[in-house]
């Protein structure tokens, strides 16, 4: 028959596993979540970005029902802004 000391050994052994598998058990969690975060990120924002250049080149590119471009373009003439005073 096993002693009581002998079981109170046994019992912080199996203590200690359990603490130890805990532990390994939330890092691999926490790992899985931040793994999950960084691919949301990336996701949204490929799909932003995706989307600024659907709309970007719609704007650009579509005539207005008159025939012109939506945005006028301007030739630049020389130096362009306020002169400065000095």
């Amino acid at each position: 028959m096993p002693s009581f000391n002998s079981q109170q050994q046994n019992d912080r052994g199996i203590r200690w596993w359990g603490a130890a598998a805990t532990g390994v058990v939330e890092v691999l969690v926490l790992l899985a979540l931040g793994i999950a975060v960084v691919r949301y990120l990336e996701w949204s924002s490929d799909a932003a970005q995706a989307e600024f250049m659907r709309a970007t080149k719609s704007s650009v590119s579509a005539p207005n029902p008159s025939g012109e471009f939506s945005t006028p373009v301007q030739a630049l003439k020389g130096r362009a802004g306020c002169d400065r005073k000095g």
